[in-house]
């Protein structure tokens, strides 16, 4: 069979028989393409293939999709939806000169919001294959993707963290301590947002009374999200409980959404019935998606693409339903995925990067679980790339450590370090009231007394 692209390297010819092998041999190194067969053999060829990648046609994806489109409907998704008019600019493009165009000066974030909507994350998968990392950085930098329900995110010279107070047994108390720590160092304006240890309806029932009681009780702008599944904030909503954002994990394929438990049209309705509650006031971007390379390949769902385009299949679902946050967390399924610092550092820049180019407000879990081949050193430097390429949000845990997922993530001090070092700051709403409540001025925080949260901790009252 004569392949479709070849290379000739010395006395060895590299060939390519399919765009799906193409795509997936122009992959950076990661353990989980290798441990799915479909990794290139060696750094020849891998090389080899990105030179061949570089010459096909940004139209060739839109040709020939990598999942068959009457088998997976995230691939229906992709082609039903894009945008002729907003590709017409960069159409005759091939990957090399997308490349090329997107690292000119004169493409700036006017004109990439112009064409977001014409570029599939097939497009952006490839194009982020032949990119270095600083590429990834720079081209990611000029994106701007705004958002709003409380406050706003997203905005230039703007930095926002989710406030993450897990507890492993889903304690109020516990809870509601960290909620206090983590507004002390200005943390929270992304969201509030708890990841129950179970799917117990009044475990679910209590804390979303309760996070609503705090971010009424002390005016907050900002957003509460209770992280169970799709299916349970859908009854939550219909049994009248005060539901700011709607939460679901995501992936690329039908399949592996499927291994979630969620479809298109159910995320359609949860996005209905979240918009009928009108509980925002100053947008109505209602969803939250986390999504994470290599969810794909553990649902056996992967049909032989590349962890990474699978990544950014992701996007395209997410993007279908105008959230107001979406996070990959990177580092989260382990080693046997993305094998150790010099991986999920790669990751990390690609998957903000293919986001941000398809028009997500982008943030990022930098996490690792403890058997990983990586440190807090490698996350330091994958959070500061991050904040240089314009990240949208952060995790703020108490510590580094979170207790209840079990794995090591960005701490509230981490926020403080990104905002202090890029001069970035909160939402302009949340920034505002962390002014008027003595907390945070001018990129400092203010030394306060935690009295000023009494009644947080006196949590028996407010959760009422």
């Amino acid at each position: 069979m004569k392949s479709k692209w070849s290379l000739t390297v010395g006395s060895k010819t590299h060939n390519f028989g399919s765009l799906k092998e193409l795509m997936a041999k122009a992959s950076p190194m990661r353990s989980g393409d290798v441990l799915a067969g479909i990794a290139a053999a060696d750094y020849e060829e891998r090389v080899a293939a990105q030179m061949c990648l570089a010459d096909v046609p940004l139209s060739m994806f839109l040709e020939e999709p990598l999942i068959p489109y009457e088998k997976d409907e995230v691939t229906r998704l992709i082609l039903d939806s894009h945008d002729k008019e907003a590709f017409r600019p960069i159409s005759t493009l091939s990957v090399g000169e997308f490349r090329d165009w997107l690292l000119r000066y004169e493409t700036d974030a006017n004109l990439l919001r112009e064409i977001s909507g014409g570029i599939t994350p097939e497009m952006a998968a490839a194009v982020s294959k032949i990119m270095s990392n600083q590429d990834l950085v720079l081209a990611a930098s000029k994106c701007r993707v705004i958002t709003a329900f409380r406050d706003t995110i997203g905005l230039k010279g703007r930095f926002s963290s989710r406030l993450q107070p897990n507890h492993p047994f889903d304690d109020i108390k516990g809870i509601a301590a960290s909620i206090v720590d983590g507004l002390m160092y200005g943390v929270g304006d992304a969201v509030i947002g708890v990841n129950p240890a179970t799917d117990n309806t009044k475990t679910i029932v209590n804390l979303l009374k309760f996070l609503d009681a705090v971010i009424s009780e002390y005016e907050i702008p900002t957003q509460s999200c209770v992280l169970s599944h799709v299916s349970t904030t859908i009854k939550m909503i219909e049994a009248g409980m005060p539901v700011d954002l709607v939460f679901q994990s995501l992936a690329g394929t039908e399949i592996a959404n499927k291994n979630f438990g969620v479809n298109l049209s159910m995320l359609k309705e949860a996005r209905e019935a979240a918009l009928s509650l009108h509980r925002g006031t100053v947008g109505d971007n209602v969803m939250y998606f986390e999504t994470g390379q290599g969810t794909a390949l553990s649902a056996n769902g992967n049909w032989d693409v590349d962890m990474q385009t699978c990544e950014a299949r992701a996007y395209a679902v997410a993007r279908q339903f105008k959230p107001l946050l979406v996070n990959t967390v990177v580092g989260f399924i382990g080693p046997e995925y993305l094998y150790n610092g010099k991986q999920i550092i790669r990751a990390g820049l690609e998957d903000h990067f293919c986001a941000k180019l398809l028009g997500l407000p982008m943030g990022c879990d930098v996490c690792y679980t403890n058997h990983a081949e990586t440190d807090q050193d490698d996350q330091d430097t994958l959070l500061t790339m991050l904040g240089a390429a314009g990240l949208t949000y952060i995790m703020g845990i108490p510590g580094w450590d979170d207790i209840m997922l079990g794995n090591q993530t960005t701490s509230f001090h981490d926020v403080q370090y990104i905002r202090q070092l890029y001069r970035l700051a909160p939402a302009p709403e949340f920034e505002a009231w962390l002014k008027k409540s003595g907390i945070y001025s001018d990129f400092k925080l203010i030394n306060n007394k935690e009295n000023t949260f009494k009644r947080i901790l006196d949590y028996g009252d407010v959760s009422k």
